[in-house]
Protein backbone atom coordinates (compact mmCIF):
# COMPACT_ATOMS: atom_id res chain seq x y z
CA UNK A 1 0.00 0.00 0.00
CA UNK A 2 1.62 3.75 -0.93
CA UNK A 3 1.69 6.01 1.86
CA UNK A 4 -0.03 9.46 1.46
CA UNK A 5 2.69 11.94 1.48
CA UNK A 6 0.75 14.54 3.35
CA UNK A 7 0.50 12.47 6.42
CA UNK A 8 3.89 12.03 6.70
CA UNK A 9 6.02 13.21 10.01
CA UNK A 10 7.67 16.51 8.44
CA UNK A 11 11.75 15.96 8.71
CA UNK A 12 13.75 19.11 10.03
CA UNK A 13 16.87 19.82 9.23
CA UNK A 14 19.74 19.13 11.52
CA UNK A 15 23.55 19.28 11.73
CA UNK A 16 24.67 16.42 13.07
CA UNK A 17 21.96 16.00 16.14
CA UNK A 18 21.40 19.52 16.20
CA UNK A 19 18.10 21.00 15.11
CA UNK A 20 15.81 23.66 15.84
CA UNK A 21 13.81 21.46 18.14
CA UNK A 22 16.98 20.72 20.19
CA UNK A 23 17.81 24.02 20.81
CA UNK A 24 14.16 24.59 22.17
CA UNK A 25 12.88 26.91 19.00
CA UNK A 26 9.54 26.69 18.24
CA UNK A 27 8.61 24.01 15.12
CA UNK A 28 7.26 27.19 12.88
CA UNK A 29 11.25 28.28 12.29
CA UNK A 30 12.18 25.03 11.74
CA UNK A 31 13.72 24.04 7.89
CA UNK A 32 12.29 21.14 6.40
CA UNK A 33 15.45 19.09 5.59
CA UNK A 34 14.95 18.91 1.72
CA UNK A 35 15.11 22.67 1.69
CA UNK A 36 18.45 22.97 4.23
CA UNK A 37 21.80 22.21 2.30
CA UNK A 38 23.40 25.10 1.75
CA UNK A 39 26.45 24.87 -1.10
CA UNK A 40 29.85 26.13 -0.07
CA UNK A 41 29.59 27.98 -3.43
CA UNK A 42 27.07 30.29 -2.77
CA UNK A 43 29.05 31.58 -0.24
CA UNK A 44 31.90 32.35 -2.80
CA UNK A 45 30.83 34.19 -5.48
CA UNK A 46 33.15 36.96 -6.84
CA UNK A 47 34.95 36.94 -3.33
CA UNK A 48 38.75 37.36 -3.31
CA UNK A 49 39.08 34.61 -0.85
CA UNK A 50 42.82 34.24 1.10
CA UNK A 51 44.42 31.06 1.28
CA UNK A 52 43.50 30.75 4.60
CA UNK A 53 39.83 31.38 4.52
CA UNK A 54 39.87 29.11 1.18
CA UNK A 55 41.75 26.77 3.22
CA UNK A 56 38.84 26.65 6.14
CA UNK A 57 35.74 26.48 4.08
CA UNK A 58 37.32 23.32 2.00
CA UNK A 59 39.06 21.87 4.03
CA UNK A 60 37.66 22.77 8.05
CA UNK A 61 33.57 22.47 7.08
CA UNK A 62 32.18 19.48 5.96
CA UNK A 63 28.54 20.53 5.22
CA UNK A 64 26.85 23.83 5.88
CA UNK A 65 22.84 23.57 6.74
CA UNK A 66 20.14 25.80 7.60
CA UNK A 67 18.51 24.98 10.76
CA UNK A 68 16.04 27.65 11.16
CA UNK A 69 14.52 31.17 10.39
CA UNK A 70 12.71 33.28 12.78
CA UNK A 71 10.72 36.17 11.62
CA UNK A 72 8.38 38.57 12.98
CA UNK A 73 5.70 36.50 11.69
CA UNK A 74 6.76 33.28 13.43
CA UNK A 75 7.77 34.38 16.61
CA UNK A 76 5.00 36.85 16.37
CA UNK A 77 7.24 39.50 17.32
CA UNK A 78 6.73 43.48 16.03
CA UNK A 79 9.42 44.06 13.35
CA UNK A 80 12.89 45.38 13.25
CA UNK A 81 15.14 48.44 12.73
CA UNK A 82 18.11 46.86 12.82
CA UNK A 83 17.59 42.84 11.44
CA UNK A 84 14.32 41.93 9.22
CA UNK A 85 15.04 38.18 10.63
CA UNK A 86 17.39 35.64 12.64
CA UNK A 87 18.83 32.53 10.66
CA UNK A 88 20.21 29.92 12.40
CA UNK A 89 23.15 27.94 10.31
CA UNK A 90 24.63 24.72 11.47
CA UNK A 91 28.49 24.52 10.46
CA UNK A 92 29.65 21.06 10.66
CA UNK A 93 33.69 20.40 11.06
CA UNK A 94 35.69 17.89 9.20
CA UNK A 95 37.20 15.37 11.88
CA UNK A 96 40.68 17.17 11.64
CA UNK A 97 39.35 20.17 12.64
CA UNK A 98 38.52 21.06 16.21
CA UNK A 99 38.21 25.38 16.68
CA UNK A 100 35.18 27.76 15.60
CA UNK A 101 35.99 28.42 11.90
CA UNK A 102 35.61 32.11 12.79
CA UNK A 103 36.36 33.07 8.95
CA UNK A 104 33.80 31.12 7.60
CA UNK A 105 31.51 32.71 10.24
CA UNK A 106 32.47 36.18 9.33
CA UNK A 107 32.57 35.20 5.08
CA UNK A 108 28.54 34.47 5.31
CA UNK A 109 27.86 36.45 7.98
CA UNK A 110 28.81 39.48 6.27
CA UNK A 111 26.87 38.63 3.07
CA UNK A 112 23.10 39.10 4.84
CA UNK A 113 21.66 41.91 6.80
CA UNK A 114 20.06 39.32 8.68
CA UNK A 115 21.59 38.08 12.72
CA UNK A 116 22.51 34.28 12.42
CA UNK A 117 23.46 32.15 15.19
CA UNK A 118 26.10 29.92 14.07
CA UNK A 119 25.64 26.33 15.61
CA UNK A 120 28.93 24.56 14.84
CA UNK A 121 29.79 21.05 15.65
CA UNK A 122 32.23 18.39 15.81
CA UNK A 123 33.34 14.97 17.14
CA UNK A 124 35.88 14.64 19.40
CA UNK A 125 37.34 11.74 21.82
CA UNK A 126 35.95 11.48 25.00
CA UNK A 127 36.32 8.48 27.69
CA UNK A 128 37.67 6.39 25.07
CA UNK A 129 34.65 6.81 22.87
CA UNK A 130 33.93 9.98 20.96
CA UNK A 131 31.59 12.53 21.64
CA UNK A 132 29.76 14.98 19.68
CA UNK A 133 29.93 18.59 20.89
CA UNK A 134 28.42 21.82 19.64
CA UNK A 135 29.51 25.57 20.22
CA UNK A 136 26.98 28.35 19.27
CA UNK A 137 28.41 31.82 17.49
CA UNK A 138 27.68 35.27 15.93
CA UNK A 139 28.99 38.07 14.54
CA UNK A 140 28.55 41.49 16.10
CA UNK A 141 29.31 44.95 15.39
CA UNK A 142 31.36 46.42 18.34
CA UNK A 143 30.24 49.80 20.09
CA UNK A 144 31.93 52.63 18.53
CA UNK A 145 31.77 55.93 17.79
CA UNK A 146 29.27 57.52 15.25
CA UNK A 147 30.29 58.48 11.68
CA UNK A 148 32.73 55.52 11.88
CA UNK A 149 32.90 52.20 9.86
CA UNK A 150 32.11 49.49 12.03
CA UNK A 151 33.92 46.96 13.08
CA UNK A 152 32.69 43.57 13.83
CA UNK A 153 33.75 40.62 16.06
CA UNK A 154 32.95 37.06 15.82
CA UNK A 155 31.74 35.61 19.39
CA UNK A 156 31.62 31.79 20.34
CA UNK A 157 30.53 30.30 23.68
CA UNK A 158 32.05 27.51 25.37
CA UNK A 159 31.73 23.73 23.89
CA UNK A 160 29.36 21.39 25.49
CA UNK A 161 27.67 18.31 24.75
CA UNK A 162 25.43 18.65 21.88
CA UNK A 163 22.79 17.65 24.16
CA UNK A 164 23.10 20.57 25.92
CA UNK A 165 23.59 23.33 23.97
CA UNK A 166 19.80 25.30 23.27
CA UNK A 167 18.55 28.76 23.19
CA UNK A 168 16.03 30.50 24.82
CA UNK A 169 13.41 32.58 23.29
CA UNK A 170 10.62 32.21 26.30
CA UNK A 171 11.79 35.37 28.09
CA UNK A 172 10.85 37.97 25.21
CA UNK A 173 7.65 39.41 25.71
CA UNK A 174 5.56 39.36 22.65
CA UNK A 175 3.42 42.15 23.56
CA UNK A 176 6.13 44.40 23.09
CA UNK A 177 9.76 43.34 21.55
CA UNK A 178 10.47 42.87 18.39
CA UNK A 179 13.26 40.82 16.21
CA UNK A 180 15.30 43.16 17.34
CA UNK A 181 15.23 42.56 20.88
CA UNK A 182 15.53 38.59 19.77
CA UNK A 183 18.57 39.21 18.17
CA UNK A 184 19.96 41.26 21.11
CA UNK A 185 18.77 38.53 23.62
CA UNK A 186 20.46 35.65 21.33
CA UNK A 187 23.63 37.68 21.00
CA UNK A 188 23.80 38.01 25.20
CA UNK A 189 23.37 34.00 25.41
CA UNK A 190 26.14 33.54 23.23
CA UNK A 191 28.23 36.06 24.55
CA UNK A 192 27.38 36.92 28.15
CA UNK A 193 25.33 33.58 29.09
CA UNK A 194 22.76 35.87 29.77
CA UNK A 195 19.07 36.18 27.86
CA UNK A 196 18.78 39.89 29.06
CA UNK A 197 19.83 41.79 25.76
CA UNK A 198 19.28 45.01 27.36
CA UNK A 199 22.36 47.51 27.58
CA UNK A 200 24.41 45.01 25.08
CA UNK A 201 26.85 47.30 23.78
CA UNK A 202 27.41 48.62 27.28
CA UNK A 203 28.04 45.01 28.76
CA UNK A 204 30.10 43.75 26.15
CA UNK A 205 32.50 47.30 26.46
CA UNK A 206 32.50 46.12 30.10
CA UNK A 207 33.43 42.46 29.75
CA UNK A 208 36.29 43.43 27.35
CA UNK A 209 37.85 46.31 30.43
CA UNK A 210 37.72 43.89 32.72
CA UNK A 211 39.74 41.00 30.75
CA UNK A 212 41.83 43.62 30.07
CA UNK A 213 42.29 44.89 34.00
CA UNK A 214 42.15 41.08 34.99
CA UNK A 215 45.22 40.46 32.68
CA UNK A 216 47.10 43.76 33.95
CA UNK A 217 46.86 43.05 37.54
CA UNK A 218 48.34 39.86 36.56
CA UNK A 219 50.83 40.90 34.82
CA UNK A 220 51.46 43.36 37.12
CA UNK A 221 51.57 41.15 40.24
CA UNK A 222 54.36 38.78 38.70
CA UNK A 223 56.13 42.21 38.11
CA UNK A 224 56.41 42.99 42.14
CA UNK A 225 57.28 39.39 42.81
CA UNK A 226 60.36 39.30 40.11
CA UNK A 227 61.39 43.44 41.09
CA UNK A 228 64.46 43.65 43.21
CA UNK A 229 64.49 47.08 43.89
CA UNK A 230 62.77 48.65 46.32
CA UNK A 231 61.54 51.89 44.57
CA UNK A 232 60.16 49.84 41.38
CA UNK A 233 58.41 47.48 43.50
CA UNK A 234 56.73 49.88 45.26
CA UNK A 235 56.18 51.92 41.77
CA UNK A 236 54.44 48.26 40.71
CA UNK A 237 52.78 47.97 43.87
CA UNK A 238 50.95 51.64 43.01
CA UNK A 239 49.96 50.42 39.69
CA UNK A 240 48.70 47.05 40.85
CA UNK A 241 46.47 48.48 43.93
CA UNK A 242 44.82 51.30 41.33
CA UNK A 243 44.32 48.61 38.31
CA UNK A 244 42.84 46.50 41.36
CA UNK A 245 40.51 49.06 42.18
CA UNK A 246 39.37 49.46 38.96
CA UNK A 247 38.83 45.85 38.33
CA UNK A 248 36.60 45.99 41.77
CA UNK A 249 34.69 48.62 40.40
CA UNK A 250 34.00 47.19 37.50
CA UNK A 251 32.74 44.16 38.51
CA UNK A 252 30.14 45.74 40.77
CA UNK A 253 28.42 47.66 37.85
Amino acid sequence: MMTDASHMPQRFAHCGSISALTLGLPAATAIPEEKSRLPKAMFVGHAQLSAKLRQRLTNDVAGITMLALMRPANMRLAAGVRVPEILVIGLRLSPKATTVPTEVIELIAAQRRSGIVFAVVRDVPHEGSVREECTLAVRRALPGRAGHVPVHEVFADEWRPAGEVTLDTDGIDVASASIDDLWASLCAQVILGSADGADLDARIVRRAQIGQLEATVDKLARDHQRAKDADQRNEIFAKLHKARQQLEALRAQ
